[in-house]
């Protein structure tokens, strides 16, 4: 069975990058990573949607199993992405999307050097901050917090194999579809295929 492709995406808060994943897993058969944490449920959230609910015992466990292909403590809490879920897809030859920002990204890279890297970005930093205005969710201070992280992201952006700007979301959600499309039809995927057709 053709194995599966990780598309790892990034891209700066605001720049709409879950609502393109959203449009383009109504039509793709693609499996969503969906991260681990230690943190507690926030109301409203579903375990196994909005992440997988960890103990502290229970990450640091799988830590030392080298069960993550990333993690990283933050606000002292751990985030990470278990490997299992993702090499059970992939080995099922599904696709497999990780939504991730750039300093996990690096780290997969060295894990799944395999992997396809898109990035997210805004058309420009100040159509980002009108968007994270729009919002109207976050004090000023933090929304210029986010417009100086956004621009310290896109600075990596050019590690990455494609970059996606997010100008008209129907757009961008074709871009990306495209580009799905056509890392399933390079070569490397299709060594199986070419195996049948000879066979026949």
């Amino acid at each position: 069975m053709k194995r599966g492709t990780l598309f790892v995406i990034s891209g700066p808060s605001g720049c709409g990058k879950g609502t393109i994943l959203q449009e383009v897993m109504r039509d793709a058969d693609v499996y969503f990573s969906v991260s681990a944490t230690t943190r507690q449920m926030r109301p409203g959230e579903v375990d196994g949607v909005n992440y997988r609910f960890m103990t502290n015992e229970a990450f640091e466990s799988l830590i030392e199993q080298d069960g993550f292909l990333e993690y990283a403590g933050y606000c002292d809490h751990y985030y990470g992405t278990p490997r299992q879920p993702v090499e059970e897809h992939l080995a099922a030859g599904q696709n497999v999307l990780l939504e991730i920002e750039v300093v996990g990204a690096a780290k997969i890279r060295e894990k799944c050097p395999e992997a396809v890297f898109l990035f997210i970005m805004p058309p420009s930093l100040s159509e980002l901050e009108r968007r994270l205005h729009k919002r109207a969710t976050e004090p000023e201070d933090i929304v210029q917090q986010r417009v100086a992280q956004a621009a310290r992201e896109i600075s990596c952006a050019k590690a990455y194999d494609y970059i996606v700007v997010n100008g008209e979301l129907s757009e961008a959600v074709a871009e990306v579809e495209a580009i799905l499309r056509a890392e399933s039809c390079r070569g490397i995927n299709k060594e199986e295929l070419i195996r049948e057709v000879l066979e026949k």
